[in-house]
């Protein structure tokens, strides 16, 4: 199992643990075997290790959908006027979006990573507070099946692509039917699925503690069936926000702002309060590893001044181990 924990690639995330060498030597003792990377368009590094990165995680935007199918109600009602469709897609046009894409897929190519990942959702700033969706799941894998055939044509299968599961429209991992529809539909030799496991745990907003997210993975796996051998990797945190989501959603804020960006910058704050990727304190959480075996593991959490990442990392694979020798072995 290759184990890592995800950075941005850039200088200053770097610079705090002393560069990229010290930072590797960090992950290193630690037991991990590299970086999930994802590229920072605004602050590029091209002083990154190459041999410092296992798994690659592509650029994504959370409303892309109607942009891509160019509905242009949609997207005035979203974001007021289409110069701002413009500035927010860095073009007009879906080829700007597939440009983006296929270039940063090339940069994974480049830096020789073991997997990609692709988010398969949709979902615009307003439904992050009403949950009240303009496209239903299928309509969304629909649209990302087209888009990723097209960005991966021609591409050398020298890495798994691997499509991860949020709570928002698209691709969940609740419904089997779904996630079949969407792996075969997808013209790739080495196609699986990252699963996201606090991402599950947002979608189901009953859950009330993390033993209760262990048993509801677990449900979903199995009821998964063969399709569970799909399951490449693991994003590996866990999210406990039912009662936030509760409280929170079902109406927009009042006051909150029409420029696009302002109100991008209102809504980051909640997504975090749901999307929580805090590391697992429930030893339970092993048997989850136990079940799937994943051939990736990514340590994907959040820091904080307060809680450093790889003090997050540590915290749960200290977890994991109390949780093997409590509950697997």
């Amino acid at each position: 199992m290759i184990q890592s924990v995800n950075f941005p690639l850039s200088p200053s995330c770097a610079a705090p643990y002393g560069g990229w060498d010290r930072l590797g030597e960090k992950i290193k003792a630690l037991g991990l075997d590299g970086i999930e990377g994802i590229w920072d368009p605004y602050e590029p590094d091209e002083t990154f290790p190459k041999a410092l990165l296992t798994g690659y995680h592509l650029v994504f935007y959370p409303d892309w959908l109607d942009f891509y199918r160019q509905d242009k109600k949609a997207l005035l009602e979203k974001f007021g006027s289409l110069s701002m469709v413009e500035r927010v897609y860095r073009g007009a046009r879906p080829e700007a979006l597939m440009a983006q894409f296929t270039d940063d897929l090339k940069r994974a190519i480049e830096f020789g990573a073991d997997y990609v990942v692709f988010h398969v959702s949709d979902v615009s700033i307003e439904e992050n507070f009403t949950y009240r969706w303009r496209h239903t799941n299928r309509e969304v894998l629909d649209g990302a099946v087209e888009f990723i055939n097209e960005m991966l044509k021609g591409a050398p299968p020298v890495f798994d692509f691997l499509v991860e599961n949020q709570w928002w429209p698209g691709f969940t991992f609740t419904e089997p039917r779904e996630t079949e529809h969407l792996l075969s539909h997808i013209s790739f030799p080495r196609v699986g699925i990252m699963l996201d496991t606090g991402h599950l745990m947002n979608a189901n907003t009953a859950l009330r503690n993390q033993a209760q997210g262990v048993q509801y993975i677990r449900r979903m796996y199995e009821a998964h069936g063969e399709l569970g051998k799909s399951v490449l990797g693991l994003h590996f945190h866990q999210s406990v926000s039912g009662a936030y989501v509760r409280r929170h959603t079902g109406k927009m804020p009042e006051n909150f702002p029409a420029d696009y960006f302002e109100a991008f910058v209102k809504t980051y704050p909640h997504i975090q309060l749901i999307d929580r990727h805090l590391p697992w304190t429930e030893p339970k959480c092993a048997q989850i590893l136990d079940e799937i075996a994943p051939r990736y593991l990514t340590h994907e959490l959040s820091y904080t001044e307060k809680r450093p990442k790889l003090a997050s990392v540590k915290r749960q694979m200290t977890t994991i181990r109390k949780g093997y020798e409590l509950f697997v072995r």
